[in-house]
């Protein structure tokens, strides 16, 4: 239908019912009295619709969609059809004679002939929409009646094409238990949720609490892993309200839900003195954590971002993300490919941008693939940091932030010593440089390069089996993004020397995070299969974050640590530089590595 044809339809029906209201009234209240084609009724009935009719043009009432009305609309209807009704009381106490009884019952008749003809539209629609066969629904459980539940229910009811079936509201707030929303009961707490799926054959969980924390989520999922039901989540209510998602769009529970970790609130302030309105250089600016470190470090405005890396083709992505992105037009996004390994062409880049700050994210990372190549690591993550500290301590830059790792702490494999060497050469240098050098440790993050996330989801979507390398192994978890935040905030906390220790939570165990993946991926373990493939080369049990001579209880910042990191004396580090140099045999390198990196010195950092 038309708008045109729908405006004209309901024009000439409120005026049929605002004209025949008031007769209706009269005879409803005086039957035996015939004064219907008096002047002043006349004359009401005129005013009314015409009043009407204004106020149903201001208020949309002609444009609005009836079959997905709501309380809203019934006010809407209830304030225009009270002011025509008041009009014409008017109309009337100015002529001298006021119909009291009688206007009282019009008000009531409109009502009910308007706001009926509008709901019955409601009606046929709801009507229409529960028309499919009930033993081809799934049938679901909603956690969560506020609402974000409210809206999704009501897009399940009203579309055709819905492949669920509501059977019920968990809700943990005490008032709402027992009550019904659009005639579905909330039959319990979450707590009930094991025996709610059992009673009523649920196959579908779906948690609709928006404002939920990640450590709800956590809670909660626990809760339904009792079951063997499918979980899903409800779509943020701000990809709603943007029009990326529908509202009944559910969602798998991303993996990242479930580490119960809370979002930490920045020091913007701080940041922004670092950062706004300077140079910043990335290095590694393609990778996982150097691409989300430069989204981070864009919404800050510096007035250029260098985006360095080796690869071109995710410089190539990371760059266009960002330089076509509307909200940072006023930033100028350089990228440059390089190789941290070349001395000359790094210092010839710090030469000439002059970066304020430099965040070193380049590096080996993948810990078996470098025990078959302990030259390269030795290269790029000793070699390379010292290339780029020295040209950020040579051109005087004002900070420098390295990425460290975990797995620096007594290292059992080659990456692992590398990154510890690189740290003492910061640390070397932040004692006689101009320029602020620190390090940041964190463990592992979800989904980066060489993660054990994307290798399980690629198995669980062959058919697995799922290959777990020891059943007792165990690692500290963080997303990419909350990594990259509490290293931009370590950088502003930075005075020089530091080696900052991000708080990763508890350590998961690795044979459990694969039996999520299965579970968050809707299949049973049985399905899947897991298999246990052995520790490989370099890898231990468990991580370390720091040393337990090197904790300091106190952090300075929420989830951040300053560690007492110990630092080889400059002289040592540089004859031992000199001889790794000259060694040939990868196992005498991977030998003289670890023992170095494992080697006890006293403490160069000051304690806080």
């Amino acid at each position: 239908m038309t708008h045109k044809l729908r405006y004209s339809m309901f024009f000439a029906l409120d005026s049929i019912f605002a004209f025949s209201a008031i007769f209706l009234s009269i005879w409803l209240l005086y039957p035996e009295l015939n004064f219907y084609l008096e002047s002043l009724v006349l004359f009401s009935s005129i005013t009314l619709i015409t009043i009407h009719h204004i106020t149903a043009y201001f208020f949309k009432l002609y444009s609005r969609i009836w079959s997905v009305a709501s309380v809203k609309e019934m006010l809407t209807i209830t304030l225009a059809v009270s002011i025509s009704v008041l009009a014409a009381s008017i109309v009337q106490l100015m002529n001298g004679f006021f119909y009291f009884r009688v206007m009282i019952v019009t008000w009531l008749i409109m009502m009910i002939l308007i706001g009926g003809s509008r709901f019955l539209l409601r009606l046929i629609s709801d009507y229409h929409s529960t028309k499919i066969p009930q033993n081809e629904l799934k049938r679901i459980l909603i956690v969560g009646a506020g609402d974000a539940g409210t809206m999704l229910l009501r897009n399940i009811k009203k579309h055709q094409h819905t492949q669920y079936q509501v059977m019920g509201f968990v809700d943990d707030d005490p008032y709402k238990q027992n009550l019904t929303l659009h005639d579905v009961k909330v039959c319990g707490t979450t707590q009930d949720i094991p025996r709610l799926v059992e009673e009523k054959g649920i196959q579908i969980i779906i948690l609709a609490i928006p404002s939920l924390g990640k450590r709800g989520i956590k809670t909660i999922y626990e809760r339904c892993l009792q079951t063997n039901a499918k979980i899903k989540t409800m779509p943020r209510i701000e990809d709603i309200m943007l029009g990326k998602v529908a509202v009944n769009d559910v969602q798998e529970v991303k993996f990242e839900e479930l580490l119960g970790r809370e979002e930490v609130k920045l020091d913007i302030y701080a940041i922004s003195n670092k950062i706004s309105n300077k140079v910043i250089l990335v290095t590694g600016a393609g990778g996982s954590i150097g691409s989300e470190i430069c989204r981070q470090i864009a919404q800050f405005h510096p007035k250029q971002l260098i985006l360095l890396g080796h690869g071109e083709n995710s410089i190539y992505k990371i760059h266009i993300e960002l330089s076509e992105n509307s909200h940072y037009q006023e930033v100028e996004f350089i990228p440059l490919i390089a190789d941290i390994q070349d001395r000359k062409r790094i210092f010839q880049i710090i030469q000439h941008y002059r970066p304020d700050v430099i965040y070193h994210a380049a590096a080996h990372k993948h810990v078996p693939l470098m025990e078959f190549n302990p030259e390269e690591a030795v290269k790029n993550n000793i070699f390379g940091t010292k290339n780029i500290a020295e040209a950020a301590h040579a051109f005087g830059v004002s900070n420098f932030v390295m990425i460290s790792s975990d797995k620096a702490v007594n290292p059992t494999n080659v990456m692992g010593s590398t990154k510890r060497v690189a740290e003492m050469i910061i640390q070397n240098l932040a004692k006689s440089s101009d320029t602020n050098f620190t390090a940041v440790r964190f463990g592992n993050v979800l989904g980066s390069r060489g993660s054990v996330v994307p290798r399980f989801r690629a198995q669980i979507a062959a058919g697995g089996p799922v290959t777990v390398t020891h059943p007792e192994m165990t690692r500290y978890f963080m997303t990419i993004p909350e990594a990259s935040r509490l290293v931009i905030q370590a950088g502003a906390l930075a005075e020089g020397g530091e080696v900052f220790v991000l708080d990763m939570g508890d350590p998961i165990k690795i044979l459990d995070l694969a039996k999520n993946l299965i579970r968050l991926s809707g299949y049973k373990e049985e399905d899947i299969g897991i298999e246990f493939s052995g520790i490989r080369p370099g890898e231990k049990m468990y991580e370390e974050l720091l040393n337990p001579e090197e904790i300091q209880e106190k952090n300075i910042y929420p989830k951040i640590h300053v560690g007492k990191a110990h630092c080889m004396p400059k002289e040592d580090l540089m004859e031992f530089l000199s001889e790794i140099q000259s060694i040939e045999k990868s196992s005498d390198i991977k030998c003289r590595l670890i023992q170095l990196a494992n080697s006890k010195w006293s403490s160069n950092i000051p304690q806080t």
